[in-house]
């Protein structure tokens, strides 16, 4: 096998956007032998941010595919807008709602039907061009379901976090406060790249980010510090990529930390897109590493997964979470587009 170039990386990528404009996606449960092709926005909408942020460092002609990419994604992003014509996003198609999509079971159960999220919504805004207005209104929208905003406080962290006004990954009503460092990381960075204006709720959502490395809990707990990234690995990687992009002097006490936790999950990393990726974080945390050998990693492209899904995540009950961190009630989600964004994005940091 060969070792793949930058611009064939992308142009694969692009080869595998589909005509809806949605890369796909597969979500997966080896434990109980389960896998179902998947509709979603969250892997099309940060496939299509980490390659712009590589556009202004590869050549004209990969400038316009990334272009043509982010356009054909676009046209998929109002299929997963909220039911209501809200200017926020849900992870799966909404109207109508297709939670579980291609399932036989779990799309039967509203259970199962999840609110829209931080976490999809900061990608689609900051893959598009948003009025000033609808950044804004998203602003006061995430200060409405932050924690101690509504009637509900959050019940599944640690105690010393649960009077933190940090913002929740849902914006549901009836949906339990939910504290995400990964998607909180993904919020504030939209926070940040469109200057709106600071507040109470985002100085906490950047105690809780900085409280998590100081205290080791990403390392020792990942899935209660991140229920829907829950590795070290992607904590780091989302810190580095905030850090790097925006002076937050709130998170440069924990840069060595996360420096040391990089190089120590990079040496016993066994899949080389997590190894990349872990090197791309260090790159941004000011470090000089060397790419591991990118020789057949066509098979890693295949095994990576980025995003879980914790089917006892939203019990606040504590004998149900308990359980929840097995991967028995875990999905796990893979992209072959995202996963070779990543090495992309490795190759050219």
């Amino acid at each position: 096998m060969t070792v793949p170039k930058t611009d064939a990386i992308i142009q694969r990528i692009a080869d595998l956007q589909k005509e809806t404009g949605l890369f796909p996606c597969v979500r997966r449960n080896d434990t109980i032998g389960y896998q179902r092709q998947d509709t979603n926005v969250f892997f099309t909408a940060i496939t299509v941010f980490t390659l712009q942020s590589l556009h202004a460092l590869v050549g004209s002609e990969t400038r316009l595919l990334i272009d043509q990419i982010a356009e054909r994604a676009a046209i998929a992003y109002p299929m997963f807008r909220n039911k209501d014509g809200l200017n926020t996003y849900n992870f799966w198609p909404t109207r109508p709602s297709q939670h579980f999509p291609n399932g036989h079971l779990f799309h039967r159960f509203e259970h199962f039907r999840i609110p829209d999220d931080i976490d999809d919504t900061a990608m689609v805004y900051l893959t598009t061009n948003q009025p000033d207005a609808d950044k804004h209104w998203l602003k006061d929208k995430l200060t409405q379901h932050a924690n101690g905003s509504q009637r509900h406080k959050i019940r599944n962290t640690y105690p010393e976090y649960r009077q933190l006004r940090a913002y929740s990954t849902w914006f549901g009503k009836n949906m339990g406060i939910d504290f995400d460092a990964c998607a909180l990381s993904n919020m504030l960075f939209c926070i940040y790249q469109y200057k709106l204006p600071l507040n109470q709720h985002d100085a906490d959502s950047l105690t809780y980010l900085r409280s998590i490395v100081e205290s080791g809990r990403y390392v020792s707990e990942p899935f209660r510090c991140s229920p829907h990234y829950a590795r070290t690995s992607l904590i780091i990687y989302h810190l580095a990529r905030l850090m790097d992009a925006f002076p937050i002097s709130e998170l440069e006490p924990i840069r060595s930390r996360l420096i040391v936790d990089a190089y120590h999950e990079l040496s016993k990393a066994t899949n080389r897109v997590e190894q990349v990726m872990l090197t791309t974080a260090l790159v941004r945390l000011g470090e000089t590493v060397t790419l591991p050998s990118l020789d057949g990693i066509e098979q890693d492209v295949k095994t990576f997964h980025f995003f879980i899904a914790g089917l006892l995540t939203a019990y606040e009950q504590p004998w149900l979470r308990r359980f929840a961190d097995r991967s028995i009630v875990q999905m796990r989600w893979q992209c072959e587009a995202h996963s070779w964004a990543l090495v992309a994005e490795g190759m050219v940091l």
